[in-house]
């Protein structure tokens, strides 16, 4: 189902309760009645076709309309991208942290198995920092340095060198899958830890793993099917407008 302006958000989350993290990174909190997306991003002064294309990123991860790729711009990508990473770091991140340290008191008879989960979660959380620094570094500056280039109609020699040496179709091919890792951490919960009688936090756990893994691949889904393409145009433009003018 294609998400529209028309439609009611009320309805569109209870067709996909998924959605309910997304709208919160747009400033959106639930208790808005029966209006419609368009009314509620003109009341709150988002970007209608952005917040549409962003939602039906994440209903559906094939989604791409590239009439809306030329309705906004790479930073307002970019800053909805980096709220992303804020969101696993301040918050997924250090929810799961914390229940695996809570799920000690329900393996005092198997502790090794438990520093075992530790670590592998530690060394995830490792990978996937790392995996943010290098797109909060190197990924969205170089995608603001291209569009300012294409705004102020200037490009500069190091820029046309990182286009030809490193396009965004090089970062793509290199793009880390950090959320299939979660798998890993999942059969760890599920096959390999022994029998407790208690296991609420088990099963906390392996909902919140979950949904960071949903939405690791509706984040991966946004950067290689929109930001990507749309970068992709921005290059051809500057090599095919801009690059004989410097």
């Amino acid at each position: 189902m294609l998400l529209e302006k028309d439609m009611k958000l009320a309805d569109v989350i209870h067709h996909d309760y998924n959605l309910v993290p997304v709208i919160n990174r747009f400033g959106i909190l639930l208790g808005f009645g029966d209006s419609s997306i368009e009314k509620i991003c003109k009341s709150k002064n988002i970007n209608v076709s952005f917040f549409l294309t962003i939602l039906n990123a994440f209903h559906d991860p094939q989604y791409l309309d590239k009439r809306y790729l030329q309705t906004f711009s790479c930073k307002l990508l970019v800053d909805y991208l980096r709220k992303t990473h804020n969101y696993y770091l301040e918050q997924k991140i250090p929810e799961i942290e914390c229940l695996i340290g809570e799920m000690g008191s329900e393996m005092i008879s198997d502790s090794r198995s438990h520093k075992i989960l530790q670590q592998f979660f530690s060394h995830y959380k490792e990978e996937l920092e790392k995996h943010i620094e290098r797109e909060e570094n190197n990924v969205y500056p170089y995608v603001l340095e291209l569009e300012n280039a294409i705004k102020n109609e200037t490009v500069s020699e190091s820029l046309l060198t990182k286009i030809n040496n490193y396009p965004i179709a090089s970062y793509e091919d290199e793009h880390d899958n950090v959320e299939e890792k979660l798998t890993d951490l999942k059969n760890i919960l599920i096959k390999y830890l022994s029998p407790s009688l208690d296991q609420k936090n088990r099963f906390k756990l392996l909902k919140e793993l979950n949904v960071l893994e949903k939405d690791l691949n509706d984040h991966s889904s946004i950067e290689d099917f929109i930001l990507v393409p749309k970068v992709e145009l921005l290059e051809k433009h500057v090599m095919d407008n801009l690059s004989s003018d410097d």
